[in-house]
């Protein structure tokens, strides 16, 4: 590892004045988990500083088990699960077994040490053996190998990610919220389509005599509304892609994870149920039920009974419509609601049948696909925009992470005291006994033991 001059490798238990690990109070009596002692698990490390926890234990639990109480701001690192994680709480607390507690000597920056567990969080994985849960050991923990700055420019690299790292997050909510606007921009522009609102304009033009919207069931502009097979058809190595709820996308039929079933299979199932091109398919039960897609390839396949075929009447109803229709809220939210599901939303075959919806003439149907398919492109290049911005901030963390533990994050000082300096004091005080810094650790009864065989 390449690092400046004034900085020196030094291993993390050198640099620790204790590591400490918890427990957890006995789960058969109730009054433990009854307390106002805030009691950290792994499931609790959701942020950097942690505010709250999901349990707390009483003050009892923390003196007759093996529970560790520290204080507030204290390093707090997964051993097992979450390997990679570290928190600080705000609060003190009580941890468990799958956490340690790094108590820092005098010299050694919390926050410098606290990023640099965070740009090692894949290797600190990596690390991880076990076969149901990984966990890392004590001896893992101290062996890690640090890249010392001096203790001023600790604090400088310290300053600094807290600056940019906070502007990065920033980014990265901003981003986050740009998804959802762009679905609910796609949803406005469906209904709007669906309604007549969209071609208002068109219709008041200099177009004469346009065709007034009319009300017709979905079965009166369908020669075909069905599903597929409700049994589990015998599947093949290769053959005809059998299409359940998962493959239907909103962009098309996704072949890419397909089940097969066989020719002969599929002929007979395709007599009562043969998706064409230009067909319209529908997720009728599960989590995606109501995604709606335009069957786009002309490769043969066959449909599970979680999606439902609409073949539109082409003279009718343009396929691409149809699709606009049963996708738009209204349209979804009108199965659903006719089918009157409870437990789980369901779409059948006779709602979707009787289903009325508001039809305008073919001309219009085609200037509305027209328009709908262009500010759909819109928000299609945004949404490759926006995935490129996402990646690109992704990656702005560990780049500068790695930078900062290369020593080019701020410029050095030569007035620094080089690193190897310090970490030569601290040699001197853990050979004298002399105390590092005030850990202010408390523990429960069963802890010191175990305390005194970790250091």
């Amino acid at each position: 590892m390449n690092i400046p001059q004034t900085w020196t490798l030094a291993q993390l238990g050198n640099l620790t004045a204790q590591i400490v690990g918890g427990g957890t109070p006995s789960k058969t009596s109730a009054a433990n988990f009854n307390g106002h002692i805030p009691f950290m698990t792994v499931k609790d490390l959701k942020a950097r500083f942690v505010s709250s926890t999901v349990d707390h234990i009483s003050e009892d639990a923390l003196q007759s088990s093996a529970t560790t109480k520290v204080p507030a701001d204290t390093l707090i690192v997964a051993t097992r699960m979450s390997l990679g994680k570290i928190a600080r709480p705000t609060m003190d607390v009580a941890i468990n077994q799958d956490l340690k507690a790094l108590f820092l000597h005098s010299g050694v920056n919390k926050t410098f040490v606290e990023y640099f567990w965070r740009s090692k969080s894949q290797a600190i994985q990596s690390m991880g053996t076990g076969t149901t849960v990984k966990g890392i050991r004590l001896e893992d923990i101290r062996t890690l190998e640090v890249p010392l700055a001096p203790e001023a420019e600790q604090k400088r690299i310290a300053d600094k990610l807290d600056t940019v790292l906070t502007r990065v997050d920033a980014v990265n909510t901003c981003l986050a919220r740009v998804a959802p606007l762009l679905k609910r921009f796609r949803q406005s522009v469906l209904a709007a389509a669906t309604s007549g609102r969209l071609t208002e304009d068109w219709r008041n033009g200099s177009i004469p005599e346009v065709k007034e919207w009319s009300e017709k069931a979905l079965s009166e502009v369908c020669r075909t509304i069905t599903d597929g097979e409700h049994i589990s058809p015998p599947l093949v190595p290769h053959g005809v892609p059998l299409v359940s709820a998962k493959d239907v996308r909103e962009w098309g039929v996704d072949f890419s994870d397909t089940k097969f079933v066989s020719e002969e299979f599929a002929g007979a199932s395709r007599k009562r149920c043969g998706p064409i091109c230009g067909d319209v398919l529908v997720v009728s039960r599960g989590a995606t039920v109501g995604r709606t897609c335009l069957v786009k390839s002309k490769e043969k396949f066959c449909l599970m009974g979680s999606v439902l075929l609409f073949q539109p009447t082409a003279t009718l109803i343009k396929s691409e419509f149809l699709a606009h229709v049963l996708a738009s809220p209204l349209g979804l939210e009108q199965l659903t609601k006719a089918s009157g599901a409870t437990a789980q939303a369901a779409i059948y075959i006779r709602d979707a049948k009787g289903l009325k919806i508001r039809l305008p003439g073919i001309d219009e149907q085609t200037e509305i696909v027209h328009r709908v398919e262009t500010l759909f492109a819109f928000a299609d290049r945004l949404q490759a925009r926006l995935a490129q911005a996402q990646t690109a901030a992704t990656r702005l963390t560990p780049a500068l992470l790695a930078k900062a533990f290369r020593g080019e994050l701020v410029p050095q000082d030569p007035n620094d005291e080089p690193a190897a300096e310090l970490l030569r004091r601290l040699q001197a005080q853990r050979a004298t006994g002399a105390p590092a810094s005030k850990t202010g650790a408390g523990r429960g009864r069963g802890r010191k033991a175990a305390l005194a065989a970790d250091l």
